[in-house]
Parts: C-alpha cells; structure tokens; sequence
C-alpha cells in the first residue's frame, strides 16, 4: 500500500506529469512548480517534442522531480507510482500532430490508446492500494483535444455557422488517426471511472499556441520560416478557423480543474479567439514586420511576400470553436490573454530564443542527451 509522505504537510499535492516536457505539459510544470505549493513528478519518454529545455527554470526545485519513461511500460510505471506515492495524475503525454499521424498512425495508436490504457490500469490498483482522505482525494484528469468533436459549420457555407459550438456534451467525430486516438482514449478514461469507480476528470482544448512550441507546428514554423525568407505554407485558402488558447492561460485551467473539478465531470478550455488560419499568418507577418523587419539580404521588403498556398491535407476540419462557459461558471477560470496579446509575447519569445529554436530544428537537444555530442 502505498505510503504517506510527511513533506507534503508543509507542501501541497503531488501531481504526477505525464508529457511534462513537450509543449503544453512543461508550461504546466512551469506553472505548478512557479506559481503553487504543489510537487510535480515529470513522467516523459522524450521523444522528439519532448525537450528538458523547456523546465530549465524549475529542473533544481527540490518539488520536482524526472523519470524517463514510456507509459506504456507498465513494470517502470508501477516502480513510479510505488516510489512517488503521487495524489493525483495530469495526462498530457500523447502523439499531437494532425499531419504525423496521416503519414504514420502505429505510434498514435499505441501511445495514445494504448499508452493510456497501462496507465489507467496502474493507476487503478494504485488508486485502490489508498485508503482514507487520499483515496478520496485521487484524481486522475486527462487532457484531451477539441478535435475529437470533429468539426462544425464553416461561415462561408451558413449564415448561423457563429450559433454553434463545442460544448462538453457534443458527440464525437473524429477526423484524423491523431483526433480518433484521442477519442479512443476519451471512451477508455470514462469506461474506468464506470466500470471500476477510478475518479476522473477529463478537459478538452482548443489550438493551444505560446513559448517552446514545437517549430513543426503552425505559429513557430510561420515566425523561423519568415525570419530565414521561406515560404509560408497555408493550407488550401486558409480559410479554416480554429480557436486560439494561450498555452499559460491553459496550464491555469488545467491546475484548477485537478485541484477544483467535480469527479466525471468534463471541462472544455478555449481561448475565445476564432481566426482563419490566414488570418494567423497575416498576423504573424505583420508583428514580426514590426519587431524584427526581414533582414536587408532577402528578397522582399514584406513578410507577407511569403505565404504560399500549398494542396490542402486529406480530411481537414473546416472549423473549430470552444464554449468554454462551464470552467468559467463553475471553476472561476477564463483566459487573461487575447489572441492579439498572446501572438505579440508569443513573437517576441521566439526572437528572444532563436538559439533554442535553432537547437531543435537541428535536433541538438536530442543528440546532447543521449551524450553524442561532447
């Protein structure tokens, strides 16, 4: 049976991380070790989105703590949970990209759903080894994506395209082998907490976008492409529309809904901020114009010049878009940042950091920690 920790009486929970070092589950770390009294346990496999970088700021607090480790090693999850005796589980770890998954769908289905599975089969028998107000107190939260919903009405093809959004009881449609693992792992979390009483929570969330970005994703690729005079890519017109949600806005949400939610109960997170993908980029263009012009070297005088429309990717989503009123009605949470000042920090993180941009595009940081570099 698991053990009490007598350094949590001065201290808060201990919040066991999985994908603590990709880009939402570090920005979490963050938050947590930074801005309350709580422990984090950083359960990661490092692959290439997962990047110790991202915690250099919390890596010597005596409340944190790394493992290595692939969730779907159930013998290495067991010896965790046995000799972090955590109080409750945040899932982030999960394969995240649309167009990773359409060229190769084997590691989103194992780590996504099957990873999901030996972790919510450790931690039941964890769970069940507890007993008293720590029993009562578990949590296990997973942290889900709005694209299991599918997609809604776009407002080039109706007029009441507005009227509609995600809510927490919309049904799933998944599109993609990215959005379906997701869902896959969305049914297995309730199944546990119906069939065998595990207390869940479950959240889903709009494009999250901010600080240690991953440059494969849109944001960052569109600011390193600009900077080195690449093209933009814009998928078809770029009129597709998704939700914007600023990763540290996120991180907020997710420590309340651990800490504050209601067992069972699910949450949507959205940033209120509904744009065009070419609006993004436009955006994009027009903030680093500001902040840092093109450099005198390149052949244009705009960023603009830039975006080039490419063929659009098979089944993409025309539109997404969050209700976020249930957190902010019954938890008190809502997004500090518009897209507008959310892009601008976002910006100037990038043309602050270009050193760790240019290490991950190398793929330095992977190399260095496996010792290849000396």
């Amino acid at each position: 049976m698991p053990s009490a920790d007598p350094s949590r009486a001065s201290t808060g929970k201990k919040i066991l991380v999985t994908g603590g070092a990709g880009f939402i589950g570090s920005a979490v770390v963050r938050h947590i070790i930074q801005n309350t009294c709580d422990l984090v346990v950083n359960v990661d496999k490092l692959t290439y989105a997962g990047n110790l970088e991202n915690l250099v700021q919390v890596d010597c607090s005596d409340r944190y703590a790394f493992e290595q480790v692939d969730i779907c090693n159930r013998a290495e999850l067991e010896r965790i949970f046995a000799q972090h005796s955590p109080d409750a589980i945040m899932h982030l770890a999960a394969e995240s990209h649309v167009d990773r998954s359409i060229d190769g769908p084997a590691a989103f289905i194992e780590t996504n759903i099957l990873g999901t599975y030996v972790l919510l089969e450790v931690s039941r028998t964890y769970w069940q080894g507890l007993a008293g107000q720590r029993k009562q107190a578990f949590r296990f939260h997973h942290v889900s994506t709005d694209e299991v919903y599918g997609d809604l009405p776009h407002p080039a093809d109706t007029d009441d395209a507005k009227l509609h959004l995600f809510t927490e009881t919309a049904p799933y449609a998944p599109s993609s082998p990215y959005s379906a693992s997701k869902a896959s792992s969305d049914h297995l979390v309730r199944a546990w907490m119906r069939t065998y009483g595990l207390p869940v929570v479950v959240t889903n969330c709009s494009n999250n976008y901010g600080p240690y970005h991953f440059p494969e994703k849109l944001i960052p690729l569109v600011i390193l492409n600009a900077l080195e005079g690449k093209p933009l890519p814009v998928y078809g017109n770029g009129d597709q529309i998704r939700d914007w949600l600023y990763v540290e806005d996120h991180a907020r949400a997710l420590h309340k809904v651990i800490t504050e939610g209601e067992v069972g109960e699910t949450y949507n997170i959205g940033g209120h901020n509904e744009k065009q993908n070419i609006e993004v980029v436009q955006t994009l263009c027009d903030v680093l114009q500001e902040l840092s012009p093109p450099d005198p070297t390149l052949p244009i005088q705009a960023y603009r010049a830039l975006i080039t429309h490419v063929q659009d990717r098979p089944g993409h989503d025309r539109r997404y878009a969050i209700d976020a009123s249930k957190i902010q009605r019954e938890l008190g949470w809502q997004p500090t940042e518009t897209f507008e000042t959310g892009i601008r920090k976002t910006v100037q993180w990038y043309l602050g950091n270009l050193d760790w941009c240019h290490r991950v595009q190398a793929g330095r940081y992977q190399r260095e920690r496996l010792g290849q570099i000396r």
